[in-house]
């Protein structure tokens, strides 16, 4: 019973490591709407993040539907490359029930914003769906 046990979890588990990245949808198009590149804001209070997405749906993680998936905002960090799991942690933050606006806080300084576009399981689409990542500065 245990050996069929471990074998139908190292199946699954071989299944999804060898299982291919999600198409991107054609001519997708993610974007930060606000702030700005270049934009200076204020310190100590929330910054509106507000995310624009064309030609690709939004849905929330866990469900599969052709050329949907959701935002994964990234601060000041590198996206992923593509048909990798994005982490979850102060820099990939997850928006995995479709939301398409966020606040967050930073302290003072340069921050750079990405956003990435994940599947239904938080992996990057192939190729990436992914915005200009741009700067910012907090004083």
């Amino acid at each position: 019973m245990r050996i069929r046990l471990a074998a139908a979890l190292l199946a699954a588990a071989v299944s999804v490591l060898a299982a291919e990245p999600t198409p991107a949808p054609p001519n997708a198009y993610l974007y930060i709407g606000w702030p700005n590149d270049g934009q200076v804001v204020a310190s100590g209070k929330p910054i509106r993040v507000w995310f624009g997405l064309r030609n690709m749906g939004v849905a929330p993680k866990g469900v599969k539907f052709p050329n949907t998936g959701h935002h994964h905002l990234l601060i000041d960090t590198d996206a992923p490359a593509p048909g990798v799991e994005i982490p979850n942690d102060r820099n990939h933050l997850h928006f995995g029930a479709g939301e398409t606006e966020t606040t967050i806080e930073l302290p003072p300084g340069r921050h750079t914003l990405q956003l990435v576009m994940g599947d239904d399981q938080h992996v990057t689409f192939d190729p990436s769906v992914q915005s200009k990542k741009i700067t910012i500065t907090v004083k």
